[in-house]
């Protein structure tokens, strides 16, 4: 069905945005740290990531956390706008293309968020790149087993100490290349607690694919 643009309701056809608007899009830097995909001259891993190294091996983005991305974002978390997760879900796909992965996991919720939100945006994401790649997604290979207080407005290391074995890993990983799809990367500590629980049941590398990492995660 015909429909507006969803940032400046110009007809868009049968899109969310209009294709002025999908130009005008924020993407990530061309020269990104490999493992968190922060700017970085020449894409050279950065002086976090030098001095604390993250368990995850790298990151892929492919917006940066600015407007219009984040109101699309809030509204296909808390509107339930499926229409954009179906355009995140495309991009991703393109951004995933030559990845040598073995399964596709997307970051888990608690259930009561779950239950809260009807849905978890991470795993209607997650479907379409694993069968673009031709892997398993396992959806509930990973439990959010403890239930943690919002991460925003916390430093790094409570950010850190608030997800500490906040997951529960259902299977072995041996030896296996794992694919961590979320919405929105902020610090890393969500993809580093996750990386660090796959890695201990035998993972051999984990990377993360976002669609929008915000420009600089807290201190």
């Amino acid at each position: 069905m015909p429909q507006a643009c969803f940032v400046c309701a110009a007809p868009a056809a049968d899109q969310v945005l209009c294709e002025a608007c999908r130009a005008a899009l924020p993407a990530v830097a061309s020269a990104c740290c490999p493992h968190c995909a922060l700017d970085s001259p020449g894409g050279a891993v950065c002086g976090r990531c030098l001095s604390q190294p993250p368990r995850f091996d790298a990151t892929r983005a492919v917006f940066r956390y600015a407007f219009p991305v984040s109101e699309l974002v809030q509204a296909y978390k808390f509107q339930a706008r499926f229409g954009v997760g179906r355009y995140f879900a495309e991009q991703l796909v393109a951004a995933a293309h030559g990845l040598q992965i073995d399964a596709v996991l997307p970051a888990p919720l608690h259930p009561h968020r779950l239950a809260t939100r009807g849905f978890n945006q991470s795993v209607l994401l997650a479907e379409p790149v694993a069968k673009a790649l031709g892997v398993p997604h396992l959806r509930d290979a990973v439990r959010k087993v403890r239930r943690v207080a919002p991460q925003a407005g916390l430093t790094l290391d409570e950010r850190r100490r608030n997800l500490r074995g906040a997951f529960a890993v259902q299977r072995r990983f041996d030896g296996m290349r794992v694919l961590v799809i979320d919405d929105v990367m902020t610090s890393g500590t969500t993809l580093d607690e996750l990386a660090g629980a796959l890695k201990e049941a035998g993972a051999a590398r984990v990377e993360g694919l976002v669609v929008a990492r915000t420009p600089a995660g807290p201190a």
